[in-house]
């Protein structure tokens, strides 16, 4: 009678894997794995103490990444949006109120900046449902049911001004990042863009 093949280590039956050819079942025998005279094996295995200290190092790793997850780090601290907020406040930018919601101007919202660092200008034209977003280059006619959502967080030291970020695709990589948007009008913004019902 044969009997499965184990090896005594030190480390439980349990924690041994034999490799032969690729991974060994525990119920094999050498006759049934084709292991000959001369056949190389390898034994692989781990103690108890092992499997513990993998297990808590795991749990730290965890742990640490959901503290990250709940501190996430604000978007105005975040390297890609430092690169166009640390020129600082535009000159021609509106200027902006916080601690104060007002309804969209009846002139073009100017003098924002997008992620290279041009100027941007946004003209809501709600009688058409749309949103113009212009750049020196070009202007964007976008309709307002395009735009899946939009986020915004005020800028560290310039409450009276946020970040704004209009998602225009599927994905969150796919957001338009518009800097010193004036805090006055971001509820607004949203109202035209989504819908109050779509944001709260």
């Amino acid at each position: 009678m044969e009997y499965p093949i184990y090896f005594y280590i030190g480390v439980p039956d349990s924690m041994q894997k034999l490799m032969y050819k690729g991974l060994l079942q525990d119920n094999q025998t050498i006759a049934s794995s084709g292991i000959t005279k001369g056949s190389k094996i390898m034994l692989v295995g781990s103690t108890l103490n092992d499997v513990l200290a993998v297990s808590s190092v795991r749990k730290q790793d965890v742990a640490e990444m959901e503290k990250a997850a709940s501190a996430k780090e604000p978007l105005c601290k975040q390297k890609i949006h430092r690169k166009v907020l640390d020129k600082g406040v535009p000159e021609d930018v509106m200027p902006g109120i916080r601690n104060l919601k007002e309804g969209l101007p009846s002139v073009p919202l100017s003098g924002m900046l997008n992620k290279h660092g041009g100027k941007v200008r946004l003209t809501f034209k709600l009688e058409s449902d749309q949103l113009w977003l212009s750049t020196k280059e070009r202007t964007e006619k976008l309709p307002m049911g395009s735009i899946k959502s939009v986020v915004s967080e005020p800028i560290e030291n310039y409450e009276e001004y946020h970040i704004m970020g209009l998602q225009l695709g599927p994905t969150e990589a796919s957001r338009y990042w518009i800097y010193w948007v004036p805090a006055q009008y971001i509820d607004a913004i949203k109202d035209a863009v989504l819908g109050k019902w779509q944001y709260f």
